[in-house]
């Protein structure tokens, strides 16, 4: 069935997903940005400050499989609400804290509610679009993290400057009460829209083979016995604290392999983060360009998804690479094709499942991925102190970098094992 000409309703909800997404990192940005000035304020070591990382990625873990449950029970429209409320009022508290503890109180609450938004942007999608274009509209939301990585050096200098620490907490938090009032007037899932039309709905439900819209409280046992949640929660394992290496950790490595100086404009980490975005957007649109063509879905899935894992292969030659723009480029490629394999796992759950299962599959995964990612920042640590004790930190990065070029093919290839009797 060919798209509804002038019928563009689903795009709109979607923008306000992307806007969501956005937000949501912009509001978790802000504390690493103000880390310097807080340090001076509160007089932590690295020690403390790191209390306050484990706070946040602890409760996001526990949170990815909360706010599932919490949104498959209620529904999109107030799950997202009650969880963009809870976050943005967390980010405004951080600037009324007088204390470190304060701060862990503030990230705790923060970590467990922003943990709903890629769970409540999943089930959007898949409530709001057919299969044939939920990559590419995942693709799309997905790349407002990115935006929001982008935006959040922009604007957090600007504000702390002019105005204060505790300010710049306040007004950026203030951004998610503003979207509340979209979210709230606009978001209906589209049996209940009276702006939609007929021939745009029939377009959306045109391929889901009447999965039932329900609200209802799905066992957890229940979602234990689909492949799919399996073999979404091992390509969040495998791929997610690699993802956390590129984001937490590569100023660092430029910094130390390059010398390069974080004080100013730094080029190489603005052509790799705003690469993401063409990654996530790029890989969204192969996957449902294949599915228009007659590919079956999960065909389509499964090939972008390892096309994308064979892009992040080169990161691990990186200790043949002495120019930093060079390595500049082969990172690029990683990041957007992380990026691009992101859009494409998410958007299996929504291919398998009934929309009232989407969330709490998604949470689950989810949970585990950032679980690992608790951990595997302890093993970067280990790896890279012993180096630099050594006088070779560079080779500590390497050991990084080539563990990431085989974790994408090594997901895709437990997932394809999972997989290889049915691939629909």
């Amino acid at each position: 069935m060919q798209a509804p000409k002038n019928q563009n309703l689903r795009w709109f909800m979607l923008s306000l997903v992307f806007l969501a997404t956005t937000i949501n990192y912009l509001d978790r940005q802000v504390m690493g940005l103000l880390k310097p000035v807080l340090e001076k304020e509160f007089h932590w070591d690295e020690k403390d400050y790191s209390y306050i990382v484990m706070a946040f990625t602890t409760t996001y873990a526990i949170g990815y499989l909360a706010m599932g449950r919490f949104i498959d029970r209620f529904g999109t429209k107030i799950g997202y609400a009650v969880s963009l409320i809870v976050w943005s009022l967390a980010s405004i508290g951080h600037g009324f804290v007088k204390s470190t503890v304060g701060f862990i109180i503030a990230r705790s609450t923060l970590g467990i509610s922003e943990a709903g938004n890629f769970p409540a942007a999943i089930k959007s999608v898949a409530e709001w679009f057919p299969k044939k274009e939920r990559a590419l509209a995942t693709g799309i939301f997905n790349s407002g993290a990115t935006v929001g990585a982008i935006l959040a050096p922009l604007l957090v200098p600007y504000i702390l400057g002019h105005y204060g620490w505790r300010e710049t907490f306040v007004w950026i938090g203030a951004l998610g009460l503003f979207w509340i009032l979209l979210w709230w007037r606009f978001y209906k899932i589209p049996e209940k829209s009276k702006n939609i039309s007929k021939e745009e709905l029939e377009y959306i439900k045109s391929d889901q083979q009447g999965k039932t819209e329900e609200q209802s409280k799905v066992p957890l046992s229940e979602l234990l016995k689909y492949k799919v949640t399996w073999t979404f929660a091992i390509g969040k394992i495998l791929t997610d604290p690699i993802w956390y290496f590129f984001m937490f950790w590569l100023p660092a490595y430029f910094a130390d392999v390059f010398k390069m100086d974080l004080t100013k404009p730094s080029i190489p980490l603005i052509i790799i983060y705003s690469g993401t975005t063409i990654g996530s957007i790029g890989g969204g649109y192969l996957s449902s360009y294949l599915i228009k063509k007659g590919w079956a879905i999960g065909r389509a899935r499964s090939f972008t998804m390892l096309l994308f894992a064979l892009m992040v292969v080169p990161v691990m030659f990186s200790k043949y690479v002495e120019n930093m723009w060079l390595i500049t480029i082969v990172i690029a490629f990683a990041t957007a094709a992380h990026q691009g394999w992101g859009a494409n796992l998410m958007t299996t759950v929504g291919d398998k499942l009934p929309n009232n299962y989407v969330s709490s599959v998604i949470g689950f995964g989810g949970m585990l991925g950032s679980a690992a990612g608790i951990l595997f920042p302890l093993f970067i640590g280990i790896i890279l102190d012993t180096f630099k004790k050594a006088g070779n930190i560079n080779g500590g990065y390497n050991i990084i970098f080539f563990i990431a070029g085989i974790s994408y093919i090594a997901a895709w290839g437990i997932i394809w094992l999972i997989n290889r009797k049915k691939m629909t």
